[in-house]
């Protein structure tokens, strides 16, 4: 199932705590240029992938090394470190292999809350319990179970959602499941909790539809796409900029602390967003991209290494395990009053940085950019 797919753009379970805490948030979030995917997000969805293959194909993980997915593959050592340790925890929770379960389904909430949608990783049932399971692959954020709004808003979909109502009939608990490996975290709730909980996320949507809908501030902030362009965060980040330190009493100082850390997230969002504007050709009045500083490298080390030793540098002064740097082998030539010899070095940036236009350095030209309204000029 694609990424499109697999979540609704009004709310998901990545991120209920958000517009439960931040309606307003809905509407900035949907005004913003779609996120561009990273090799952490795509890694995690590769192992997403292979673990619904895993359990409904009962195949051992190293049947599918070597799969991929947008280039990320699947080694062994990736097998070992989050693959098996998940399905250990898998063990875990169903020792004696009671457990029936679905994986990979899509659940909604129908005509309660139409166009709100997710994809939960497992669903499953022993007894009188049902079973929520949420894999987390990621390994920086540690994610509670306990009150875990995903995991809720999963419940109160597939409680809805008629193809995995067995999952929930005449259920006496739930228990919402982290693995995130190699933790897993565990909460034993009940129907009557995840229907509060459903009452508060119709609540908060239906205010989200509201043009005045109110933005709130808070930890719900971090994985907003919103936050560069919120008013409450550049708010916060006004107020910061303009307080008076010397004046302020410890009570303050420690508030700003406290806050700190959303800053500091908002600043790297609102500089990644301007990179993804100019990247995409669009312009930020004022900013534009530069090359980052060139590395040098040889063009070739085989010719390289041939052509300084014709030098008469001896092999093993401009070897390591491979041949050494350009850099490296400046000071090496320099002591033998050589320089590098000619049309044996290449310098290429490692890709571009955000400064302001008053920087001397040329911008970068977006040359896909420029090509590609060239070529409709000529249609």
């Amino acid at each position: 199932m694609s990424e499109l797919t697999k979540h609704s753009n009004v709310v998901g379970g990545s991120t209920a705590k958000r517009v439960i805490g931040c309606p307003g948030s809905v509407a900035l979030c949907a005004k913003m240029p779609p996120k561009p995917s990273s090799k952490y997000a795509d890694e995690g969805t590769l192992l997403h992938n292979v673990m619904d293959l895993i359990l409904t194909t009962n195949q051992t993980p190293e049947s599918f090394a070597g799969m991929e997915y947008e280039g990320i593959k699947l080694t062994q050592e990736l097998i070992d470190e989050k693959v098996y340790p998940a399905l250990r925890a898998l063990d875990d929770i169903d020792p004696n292999k009671e457990m029936e379960y679905a994986t990979e389904t899509r659940v909604g909430f129908g005509d309660f809350l139409p166009g709100v949608f997710g994809s939960t990783d497992l669903l499953g049932r022993i007894g009188k319990r049902a079973f929520i399971l949420d894999w987390k692959f990621g390994s920086g954020v540690p994610v509670p179970a306990d009150d875990n709004p995903q995991l809720m808003f999963y419940a109160a979909a597939a409680m809805r959602t008629p193809e995995v109502q067995w999952v929930f009939d005449e259920c006496d608990e739930i228990e919402c499941i982290i693995v995130q490996p190699p933790s897993v975290k565990r909460w034993v709730t009940t129907t009557k909790r995840i229907k509060a909980f459903e009452q508060e996320l119709a609540m908060a949507v239906k205010i989200s539809q509201m043009p005045d809908a109110p933005l709130t501030a808070g930890d719900h902030c971090r994985w907003c796409a919103a936050k560069p362009t919120c008013p409450k965060m550049t708010g916060m980040a006004d107020r910061a900029l303009h307080a008076q330190l010397d004046i302020l009493n410890v009570e303050q100082i420690a508030d700003y602390l406290k806050k700190a850390d959303m800053l500091e997230q908002w600043i790297a969002d609102v500089r990644g967003l301007a990179h993804q504007v100019l990247d995409a050709g669009k312009p930020v009045p004022g900013f534009k991209l530069v090359a980052k500083r060139a590395i040098r490298s040889w063009a070739d080390e085989d010719q390289a290494l041939v052509a300084m030793m014709n030098e008469g540098i001896s092999e093993e002064e401009l070897t390591q395990v491979k041949v050494i740097s350009p850099a490296q082998a400046e000071k090496v030539l320099k002591k033998h009053g050589k320089q590098l010899p000619a049309n044996q070095v290449v310098a290429v940036s490692s890709g571009s940085t955000l400064v302001e236009e008053s920087d001397p350095r040329p911008a970068v030209l977006q040359i896909g950019q420029q090509l590609t309204a060239a070529l409709s000029k000529l249609q």
